[in-house]
């Protein structure tokens, strides 16, 4: 039997009712259901300064830094739901990055991200559902060591997509984003070794 796969999953958006939080928990449930485990993390629990070289050398990397890195560390899938903004991604999602991909003392460069296999996502009151930034996203990941897989998702028109329980209203829709965990799921579990 192979051992369980496990995914991080990460919203670019800390807005009450942002619409990639929702599609992120939809594909981390299609995850859930392929085998995998999830966690899905909530970026207003490692709040991090604006990247600055001068502080990080006077202070060292922020704890939410050194804790997200940390945990990532521990999952092999990542799972990113980017919000778009200006047809790139948010400052937050790349903030986040950029912290956690500094290397301390002992550590090997992108430990956090090297080897990761990963599924990008965005959700967009616009025409286009985020499709622009997912280009920049993947171009960003793949620098950085990770393996992001060909298939990605979109919703469109997301100020009316998702239900009062955060689902998708469109059965086929829902569908689609759950196959994106479930594909990452699936790829995990071919790469893991048998017990």
């Amino acid at each position: 039997m192979s051992e369980q796969p496990t995914i991080v999953a990460i919203s670019g958006s800390t807005r009450k009712e942002s619409f990639n939080t929702k599609l992120l928990k939809i594909v981390a449930r299609g995850a859930e259901a392929a085998g995998a485990k999830v966690t899905i993390v909530d970026l207003n629990d490692y709040p991090m300064p604006l990247f600055n070289e001068d502080l990080e050398k006077a202070e060292g990397l922020p704890k939410a830094a050194a804790d997200l890195k940390a945990l990532m560390a521990q999952h092999r899938g990542l799972i990113i739901a980017s919000p778009e903004y200006n047809s790139s991604i948010s400052p937050l999602l790349k903030n986040t990055i950029d912290w956690v991909s500094r290397k301390v003392a002992g550590e090997q460069p992108m430990m956090a991200y090297r080897g990761k296999i990963a599924s990008l996502v965005a959700a967009s009151p616009g025409a286009m559902g985020g499709l622009r930034g997912l280009v920049h996203v993947r171009a960003i990941l793949q620098n950085i060591g990770v393996t992001v897989l060909p298939g990605q998702f979109a919703v469109s028109q997301a100020g009316q997509a998702f239900d009062e329980s955060g689902n998708l209203k469109d059965a086929a829709t829902q569908t689609k984003a759950e196959n994106i965990g479930k594909e990452l799921a699936e790829f995990l579990l071919r790469l893991a070794p048998a017990n």
